[in-house]
């Protein structure tokens, strides 16, 4: 049963001192990341939110490059400005992180995103219980890479984590309601997310889709109505153009593997293919909602141009709902990599970039292998008892 803790008396050993390993693993990475994140390194993508915010107030397109909050990326091969890609309804949001000075809204936002972070996680631990696992599922939490890189960045992800656990968690207790609203303040500011509802609806989970999707719509009309559709087009223009970052190493997409394989266009074909077999599997299996769910958040990062090391965060519940597989571990130890150690494979020969460094999205690969083989399972353990009886 998933959520509980089911171990033989003589794999016990084994996994104690498995146990021990990744829990000493973890504090060396909190250990070291630590200090790089409370530097004085810049505003980062927090000074192009901030730029975003102040174009929007002042008439300006929120998507454009203003030196020197817009940060500007240099890595040897590589080099690109990083404005703000977000959906048009951050161009309102972020105009709050204006009204105090850059490096105080910066620590306030700190305060929140962790503050996010921590009731997320404590509402996965409540929910899912294994024993000895316990703390170490805590102390993991907070050594993944995505965790320390979304603070380094002054990135906005972890209030999202929050709302996407949420949504997970009443999802499974029959809430579509609350689910659904929650789902759809997700999409509203990371669309590529809009799988999840798209795949509850093909599964016959109907009502929390419409909500999500009509929650979105509701949201998305506001900076419609504020500052008319010429923002949408200057969205969907730099989204459109933004393809030369896909080859960043921390891109762990089809997308970002693809690119660093020197054949950027097969990402595509993967991604497309993943989605129309993803939409067939649940149209035609009608699976249970936190099966949808799992798929729908893994090909949600898989079939992005951009699946940042940061969205992995979004897969909190999928992994700790399979903790105790080992592909879970695997993934889950892998994704704890710091950012700056997959960074220093830039410029390396490009069969070592898609390998060691692309780490990342290796790990989100066996995450989806790993649910398609329990998914398979799951579907033939009634087909077995029946057989049996």
């Amino acid at each position: 049963m998933e959520g509980s803790a089911s171990t033989e008396p003589r794999d016990r050993p084994l996994q104690l001192l498995a146990t021990i390993a990744l829990a000493g693993i973890c504090l060396w990475v909190i250990r070291t990341e630590f200090p790089r994140v409370v530097s004085d390194h810049g505003l980062w993508d927090f000074g192009a939110f901030l730029a975003s915010g102040r174009a929007a107030a002042a008439g300006l397109d929120p998507y454009g490059i203003y030196p020197p909050l817009t940060p500007h990326v240099i890595f040897p091969g590589f080099e690109a400005w990083n404005p703000n890609l977000n959906p048009p309804i951050s161009a309102l949001l972020f105009q709050a992180f204006d009204i105090v000075e850059p490096g105080w809204s910066l620590r306030i936002w700190w305060v929140i995103s962790i503050a996010s972070y921590v009731a997320a996680v404590a509402l996965l631990l409540r929910r899912y219980s294994y024993g000895l696992h316990h703390g170490l599922i805590a102390i993991w939490a907070f050594a993944l890479a995505g965790f320390w890189d979304t603070l380094y960045l002054g990135q906005i992800y972890m209030p999202l984590v929050l709302i996407a656990v949420i949504a997970w968690l009443r999802l499974e207790r029959g809430d579509d309601v609350f689910a659904g609203i929650m789902i759809g303040l997700l999409i509203s500011m990371k669309p590529n997310f809009a799988v999840w509802p798209v795949l509850l609806f093909l599964a016959g989970h109907r009502r929390p889709s419409l909500i999500s999707f009509a929650t979105a719509a509701v949201i998305a009309a506001m900076p419609l109505a504020i500052f008319g559709p010429g923002i949408y087009l200057d969205w969907l223009r730099l989204v459109a153009t933004d393809g030369e970052r896909a080859v960043f190493l921390t891109n762990a997409s089809f997308a970002g593997l693809a690119a660093r394989a020197g054949f950027p266009s097969v990402g595509t074909v993967l991604a497309v293919l993943l989605l129309l077999a993803l939409a067939a599997w649940a149209f035609r299996r009608r699976p249970p909602v936190i099966s949808v769910s799992g798929l729908a958040l893994i090909a949600s990062l898989l079939a992005s141009p951009l699946g940042w090391i940061h969205y992995t965060l979004f897969l909190l519940p999928v992994l700790l709902h399979h903790w105790q597989r080992p592909w879970a571990w695997l993934a889950g130890t892998a994704l704890i990599i710091p950012v700056p150690i997959i960074l220093g494979y830039f410029g390396a020969p490009r069969l070592i970039q898609l390998t060691a460094g692309s780490v990342y999205a290796w790990a989100l690969v066996l995450v989806l292998a790993g649910l398609v083989i329990s998914e398979r399972g799951r579907q033939s353990a009634p087909a077995q008892e029946g057989f049996l009886r």
